[in-house]
């Protein structure tokens, strides 16, 4: 998708996420707009457009889910998949501290012979789509899978949130190309995303961060059922241009869109590209190894190499200090 109508100045709402409440409806949901953080995490690497899309979309999933994250946490999203675009992995860590950014990475591995002309989805084969939540030393991971189908990877999230947690969600997404003829063409991402939230879910940052999956009895009924239906209704007018945002504050856009529904919104959360990545966990990852297995990885120059897939960062060590011989 071309978006050539987009200026090409950084606004000042990109790179965030908004969350917000309709009072009038007990929903709630967030507001992403996305623009650096989707250039850092594409220039790492040259993918076709049709993987790029991909990419694009599954950050901007990562954004909207993992806003509701505790500080420190960290999320991941993962699809795996027997199609052209074998997998995409992306990983949300919460901020340091109140104030701070939280920081996305994201990578893809996929065949290049296979990719085919067709829509971005159709690349992804039968496969799995998957969210993970890492709460942190002492606390088991929360993990839910569903199967990839329906059409794109936001279809997949809401068949997750109502499979595996039975939890009505509703996501609306654009993203594409951004281009105005004074600056290099660029990709940028908006969407909302519509949720209840009861506070047992682990995504509620408000909750105790117990894993525990919800029961069928969580679901909306009755009155709720009706103001879940008049949300979607509402949000079924949203244009492209409004989510992406380059006229529209996140404000007026729900403005826009709930008025009657009493919108409330909290403070914004930034986002960033960012990777993890150091050579002391490269280090860690190779401790394992005994100093024959080392030896196998050595290059013909005498050194041992690994790179990351997130960020491209290169890591050149001495295989004597490497290894689980190399740390007695």
């Amino acid at each position: 998708m071309s978006l050539s109508s987009l200026p090409g100045q950084q606004i000042a709402w990109d790179d965030s996420v908004l969350p917000f409440q309709l009072d009038a409806s007990d929903i709630r949901g967030r507001v992403a707009r996305l623009d650096g953080v989707l250039e850092g995490i594409l220039n790492q690497h040259n993918y076709p457009p049709v993987v790029e899309a991909l990419v694009a979309e599954m950050a901007l999933l990562t954004a909207l889910i993992g806003q509701t994250i505790k500080l420190r946490w960290k999320l991941q999203l993962q699809v795996q998949s027997k199609g052209p675009v074998r997998m995409i992995s992306t990983d949300y860590y919460g901020p340091e501290e109140d104030g701070k950014p939280a920081q996305i990475r994201a990578y893809a591995s996929y065949d290049a012979d296979r990719l085919t002309d067709g829509a971005p989805f159709d690349q992804v084969g039968e496969g799995y789509f998957a969210i993970m939540i890492d709460q942190g030393k002492g606390m088991t991971p929360y993990q839910g899978i569903t199967p990839l189908e329906d059409g794109s990877l936001a279809a997949c999230a809401e068949a997750y949130f109502a499979q595996s947690e039975q939890l009505p969600t509703r996501f609306s997404l654009t993203f594409g190309r951004s281009s105005d003829g004074d600056t290099p063409e660029h990709w940028r991402a908006g969407g909302v995303m519509l949720q209840h939230m009861p506070k047992a879910s682990p995504l509620v940052a408000q909750g105790e961060g117990s894993g525990d999956v919800l029961q069928a009895a969580d679901l909306v009924s009755g009155d709720e059922a009706e103001n879940w239906n008049r949300a979607n209704i509402l949000l079924d007018t949203v244009e492209e241009l409004e989510l992406i945002g380059p006229s529209v504050a996140p404000t007026d856009l729900l403005l826009r869109l709930f008025h009657e529904e009493g919108p409330r919104v909290y403070d914004a959360q930034a986002v960033r590209f960012g990777c993890t990545c150091s050579e002391d966990r490269v280090r860690q990852s190779l401790s394992i190894y005994s100093a024959k297995d080392i030896e196998k990885m050595t290059t013909d120059d005498g050194r041992v190499t690994a790179d990351c897939q997130f960020c491209g960062a290169h890591y050149d060590l001495d295989p004597a200090s490497v290894g689980f011989e190399a740390e007695t």
